[in-house]
């Protein structure tokens, strides 16, 4: 398993090759606010992990591993933006709580609230209603 540090950068690298095709360290570094040698050293211990495969100055490349874990942060990371969004937390503390969050949630809470988000979106007229009651009485 990667560390939640590894985490982090396997899910930007993930967003980056999804997005642009491509993963660089500059973009790394500027996504994550860290320096481009830092961005160096992971690289090379992810590359050491086998989760993605690093050739100075040529850029580097998401193996099947890398690809798969990205992945799941990724959906991780939605699922948890989701959830927040759903109990109503205010939009402008949803990415700072999910990355305080996403690395210290068990598999089995993830699913429960999976399972949370899906009973909603079954029940329209159940998450209105749930929206009301948060309006009418925040502190709950």
């Amino acid at each position: 398993m990667p560390t939640p540090s590894m985490e982090d950068y396997l899910e930007q690298i993930y967003i980056l090759i999804e997005e642009k095709g491509y993963a660089r360290v500059s973009d790394i570094a500027e996504l994550l606010g860290v320096h481009p040698s830092s961005v160096t050293k992971m690289v090379q211990k992810l590359d050491r992990e086998e989760y993605l495969v690093y050739e100075k100055y040529r850029g580097l490349m998401l193996t099947a591993k890398g690809r798969k874990v990205g992945k799941r942060l990724v959906e991780r990371h939605a699922l948890l933006e989701d959830f927040l969004r759903l109990v109503g937390v205010d939009e402008s503390l949803i990415y700072k709580d999910v990355e305080g969050i996403e690395h210290h949630i068990s598999i089995e809470a993830l699913d429960k609230i999976n399972g949370m988000i899906q009973f909603f979106a079954d029940r329209p007229e159940l998450q209105k209603e749930f929206q009301k009651h948060q309006q009418v009485h925040p502190e709950d």
